[in-house]
């Protein structure tokens, strides 16, 4: 197939373009340069400009230079703006970034439209779905606007893409659907919105999802709307795709339509430093980690310390974070005559307050700070203290009344370490290769791109088989971490205790390694990450594309014959 003739533009929607918030901004900033790579400025990204002078988007770089032909005769609704430039990642690919308010003013009619038209019921709108189809409403009338563009300009008959992600975008699918059919749809669900609910109201998901109706559920659990536009996208796009195969079992259970492709998620090694710089970032990495741990805690850690963390968002139940710490609290008791101190992170963004002044103080002192500071498991700050799940159940386990000769240590980053949290001052990536493993107990994880991470970055990563990416492991590497870096627990809606005892004797394992069998376990994690590149995985979204604009010639075909 020769992919320069797929399509003459390909727009890709996302509340996450320049906008980093979870998974998705990984899965768009990632693919971006193999895009780049085939498509040379084919393929144009989508996002919300929620950025403002005092913060800005530091993912954004502007250029007048970009679509300049475009903008000088672009004619969008009155309060409509874009700005244009480049996504500041490897492939530097084309952005449009769109201010959305003005549409909230024509919402009603807008539902009152996708109601007759596809029947998503609106009604019950609450949240942040009106913020949602603001601005996916919004990118609409963009993509619109430019491919009305490309059809003066490049040819009546130019095979344009809209592609969408997430229910947060399906309004804009449905409003291209309605007013552009020439142009081809996709739309992917990373996660579907009643699934992710019923994991976080912890009904259980996988024992009963033969049992589940999506439409009746929506209902139980207030979620109609959403669902019912989810829904409405993924019957109405050309292409409909989702990236694990668990997660294609619940669309066509909640959703009622099966995914025409599964999308695996890779990665791009550009975001991993070159050989030549490993040891020495793993060094800095290791350096700050301990610096802020020892002031933190008022503890002395040796080299030989080993780091643990789990990361992502901050689902409590959902991304295993419950299971994590009592894993931990289990380990305390299980490491037998090993000497070595472990510190457990949990680098999972809350409702942060900002960095502890006690604590950046002491960092930024020249002289050693002496003893533990108060509560010294946690980094930052947070807005609700009494209600936050994690703190509660660090508190909950003792961890942070344990002495100085405790052997586990729990340490809280209820924080995104973007580069300037005011502690660390470091990125994930610059903190994760400085890691000896990682735990990833996920209960509801439609794909699980922090274990992938975690094996570009060498660090050794323990998953689950409710993960999109522990299932592609299982069915391609021996499920050992000398194979592939990765040990994936096989988990229910029944076995908690079973997996926690298992994380247990993985992290036992790992930390009894020789150092020569720990390297050699970091090299298999290398390798599991190039299996799953970006240039082996960009073929699924090939054939997407394909699906789409076949789809569409076909429809565009019988009308021609019936006329």
């Amino acid at each position: 197939m020769d992919c320069n003739r797929l399509f003459d533009c390909l727009f890709e929607t996302s509340w996450e373009v320049c906008n980093k918030i979870g998974g998705i901004y990984t899965v768009l900033s990632t693919k971006a340069k193999t895009l780049q790579g085939l498509y040379k400025d084919k393929a144009i990204f989508v996002g919300p400009d929620v950025w403002t002078e005092d913060n800005p988007s530091p993912y954004f770089v502007e250029s007048a230079a970009v679509l300049r032909n475009w903008r000088k005769q672009a004619v969008l609704p009155e309060g409509v703006t874009v700005r244009t430039g480049r996504w500041n990642i490897p492939g530097r690919p084309m952005v449009v970034l769109v201010k959305f308010d003005a549409m909230y003013a024509c919402k009603d009619a807008l539902y009152g439209r996708m109601w007759e038209r596809f029947g998503v019921d609106s009604l019950h709108a609450y949240g942040d779905y009106d913020e949602a189809c603001a601005f996916s409403h919004a990118a609409a009338l963009v993509i619109e606007s430019i491919s009305h563009y490309l059809y003066k300009t490049v040819s009546a008959t130019a095979r344009i893409i809209a592609h969408f992600d997430e229910w947060t975008t399906g309004m804009g699918l449905l409003y291209v659907k309605d007013r552009l059919p020439q142009v081809a749809t996709v739309f992917t669900t990373h996660a579907t919105s009643i699934g992710r609910s019923i994991c976080g109201n912890g009904k259980p998901l996988y024992d009963y999802l033969h049992a589940y109706d999506g439409d009746q559920m929506a209902r139980e659990l207030n979620m109609e709307s959403k669902h019912s536009l989810e829904k409405a996208a993924a019957h109405n796009a050309d292409c409909f795709t989702t990236v694990s195969d668990v997660t294609a079992r619940e669309c066509e259970q909640l959703l009622g339509r099966r995914p025409d492709v599964v999308t695996l998620n890779g990665f791009e090694s550009g975001f991993v430093p070159a050989k030549t710089k490993f040891k020495a970032e793993r060094e800095a990495a290791r350096k700050k980690l301990l610096d802020v741990a020892q002031t933190l805690t008022g503890k002395s850690f040796g080299s030989d310390t080993f780091i643990i963390a789990t990361s992502g968002r901050c689902e409590y139940r959902n991304k295993g974070i419950d299971l994590y710490l009592d894993a931990m609290n289990e380990l305390r008791g299980s490491l037998g005559s090993s000497t070595a101190d472990v510190i457990a992170f949990v680098m999972v963004p809350a409702w942060c307050s900002g960095p502890r002044a006690d604590l950046r103080e002491a960092l930024s002192a020249e002289a050693s700070h002496c003893g533990a500071m108060p509560d010294a498991v946690i980094t930052h700050g947070l807005h609700n203290y009494g209600e936050d799940p994690v703190i509660n159940r660090i508190h909950g386990c003792g961890f942070a009344d344990d002495d100085c000769g405790a052997k586990v240590n729990v340490i809280y980053v209820p924080c995104y370490l973007d580069g300037r949290d005011g502690i660390f001052d470091m990125t994930y990536y610059q903190l994760l290769i400085g890691m000896d493993a990682t735990v990833f107990a996920s209960y509801y994880e439609p794909w699980g791109y922090t274990p992938l991470e975690s094996v570009a970055f060498g660090v050794p990563t323990i998953t689950t088989s409710l993960s999109g990416f522990g299932q592609w492991v299982l069915a391609t590497a021996d499920n050992d971490f000398k194979a592939c870096g990765v040990r994936v627990e096989k988990r229910t809606d029944s076995n908690y205790s079973d997996v926690c005892h298992a994380i247990v004797s993985d992290i036992a394992e790992l930390i009894a390694a020789p150092t020569q069998q720990r390297k050699e376990i970091a090299k298999a994690a290398l390798r599991t990450a190039e299996a799953a590149a970006w240039s082996h995985f960009i073929d699924y979204y090939i054939e997407t594309y394909d699906i789409a604009m076949r789809k569409v010639e076909q429809t565009a075909g019988a009308c021609n014959t019936q006329r």
